[in-house]
This record gives structure tokens, sequence and C-alpha cells, in this order.
């Protein structure tokens, strides 16, 4: 039976609405009979929201399960941090028992707490690289590693058994990924003075990698970047250390038509310099009327190695004001002279 505002008359039999109240008709017929109530209004929108309300307010609460304390309220003074951090995860504030705070202080305050703080789940943490941790990792290792060389000793050993040193840098960031790209640089070291290498050898090695080479360390350093991958680097810089070795010690065929100009540094033996102090200390002792003196005799005296050593810095280091001053009382001791009064 349809709702109707007002009194109405359905079929033959006359029956007429007398009130609604909530959410029920109560009708009668118009000529006798007692009035009864309908059903609920199937079609009415606000009869339907009183009916949900009715079960609503009729269900059984749902059961809500009370929270557990946090881990950091029941744990030990002693407790064995490797059990709650065995392993790399990201920041638990109900398992770490301090007051750490991180983040944008608002308002002049404080940085937020660690409850609920996204700042400290974003970045990597080393809560499970404790020195207990990392001392019980050791001791599970150590089984499985071999006992260090009794003869490497000290680090000079090491360095001379294993001349090449290789550095890699790992990074720790927060960012969108855990990979950062400067991890793939590889450096390399090594002394030019543990290779191999002949005089000719070393001199065209130093004038291959140019300002790779430091003279005060004799250091040679490589640093590989081109490739992507650490591993790739790493070989490239062994391939390169290889071929710079066997490279330097090929003599190509205008190396035998190199000058004095030609060279990388001042050679003191055969060269003019040399031949003009023999000559000139002949000379001399011919005049005195010293005949028995050998020129190699005369290469090792003391004067004439001191005006080698002058000659030597002032054309290879250049004309500084001490090798001037150096390469000036060499010449006046080579030539015998005398300071003037």
């Amino acid at each position: 039976m349809a709702p109707v505002g007002g009194a109405v008359l359905a079929g033959a039999g006359h029956w007429a609405v007398l009130s609604r109240c909530c959410g029920r008709v109560v009708v009668a017929r118009l000529f006798g009979d007692a009035a009864y109530s309908s059903v609920p209004a199937v079609n009415s929108r606000e009869g339907q929201q009183r009916q949900a309300s009715t079960r609503r307010r009729g269900r059984t609460p749902p059961f809500i399960r009370s929270h557990a304390p946090p881990r950091t309220e029941r744990m030990a003074v002693d407790q064995d941090w490797s059990s709650v951090y065995p392993t790399a995860a990201a920041f638990k504030p109900a398992s770490v028992p301090l007051p750490i705070r991180m983040g944008y202080p608002v308002k002049r305050g404080v940085p937020p707490p660690k409850e609920g703080n996204l700042e400290l789940i974003k970045i990597p943490n080393f809560l499970h690289l404790t020195p207990p941790a990392i001392k019980k990792h050791c001791a599970a290792l150590k089984d499985f590693c071999t006992e260090w060389p009794s003869a490497l000793d000290s680090d000079e050993k090491c360095e001379r058994h294993f001349p090449i040193e290789i550095e890699t840098v790992d990074y720790v960031s927060a960012g969108t990924s855990i990979r950062n790209p400067k991890a793939r640089v590889v450096t390399l070291r090594v002394k030019l003075s543990h290779l191999n290498l002949d005089d000719h050898a070393k001199k065209k090695l130093i004038k291959l990698v140019g300002e790779r080479y430091c003279k005060d360390t004799d250091m040679l350093t490589i640093t590989m970047d081109r490739c992507p991958l650490r591993r790739q680097n790493y070989d490239y810089g062994i391939h390169l250390l290889t071929v710079l070795y066997h490279e330097s010690w090929k003599t190509e065929m205008w190396e035998s038509e190199k000058t004095e100009e030609d060279m990388e540094e001042y050679i003191w033996e055969n060269s003019c310099s040399q031949k003009n102090a023999l000559d000139t200390l002949l000379r001399i002792k011919a005049s005195e009327n010293v005949s028995n003196v050998t020129k190699e005799e005369l290469l090792a005296s003391e004067v004439v190695k001191n005006y080698r050593n002058s000659v030597i810095a002032l054309k290879n280091e250049g004309e500084t004001e001490g090798n001037v001053s150096q390469y000036k009382e060499s010449v006046k001791k080579l030539l015998n002279i005398q300071a003037l009064p």
C-alpha cells in the first residue's frame, strides 16, 4: 500500500489515512471498524534512515584490543641489543630506548619526537652494527678465515710484498636509492720504486702518466670512474697499469735520436758540463806540473761532486736563489778562486 498525504480512497473499501507517525501509516475504514497500523513505509527515505539508526543502536559494540606497552618499557638494563636489531631494518620507535628527535622544529620549538616520525624511518641507520654485534659477527666468521701471515708483521713488509693499493668508498645517504653513483670510483696507487723498471722505462712511464705521478712521494695515482660498476673500474685500472708497464719497456726508433735538449731531466754523465770541467781541471794540473792524475780520480774528487750536484739542481729545478748561490760556491772551489777581500 502506497503512503498518502491525506484522506484517500483505495478500491471499494473506502480506506482513509488517519495519521502518520514514526514511519508508520495508521489507516481505518471510513465506515466503522477499528483502525490499525500498517508496516513501515518502504519507499520513505526518512524511514529507511531511521531503521538503520535503530539497528546500529541495537548492535553489540565490537571488541577493541588494548594496546600493549612499547618494548622500551619492558627492556632490561642488560638487554642483548643484537636480538633487538639482528639485521639492517628501519627505525622502530617502540624498540629504541633513546629520546631521539629529528625533523624541522615548528614555531621555534624542538624537533618532533621519535613516535610516528617519518624522517627517522626514511634514513638508513647503524643500529644493527653496534660494537658487540660486530664482535659476534667476527667470532662467527673466525672459523672461515685463515691466520694472518706471521712474516707480514709490519707495514713496510706489507707494502713491499703487496705494492698496489686499491681505495674505494661506500656512501650511506638518505635518498630514493641506497646506491650512490660515486661509489663506483676506484683509486689505484703504487710506488714506481716497487716496479721492475730501469732508468729508461721509469722516465718513459712518468712521461706517459703526466700529472698522475708525484715526484716527492714517488707515488703513481690512477683514478677510474668511467665505468658504471666498481668492479669494471677496478679491472680497467689493472689493465691501464699493465699497459703502461709494458709500453714503458718498449724503445722506439725515434728515441735513439734524442738530444740533450730533448731529455726529461739533465744528465751529468757525458754532458758538455762534465767534459768542460774535466778539461779545465786537466789544464790546471798541467800548469802545476801534475801529470799523473786520471779523469776517474778527478770525477771522484769532492770538488767535482759538489759542482756536479749544483749543475744538476740548477738545470732540473731552475734558477732559484739557493741553487744559484750553491753553483757560485762550487765554481769558486772548482777553479780554486779565493774570495775577494
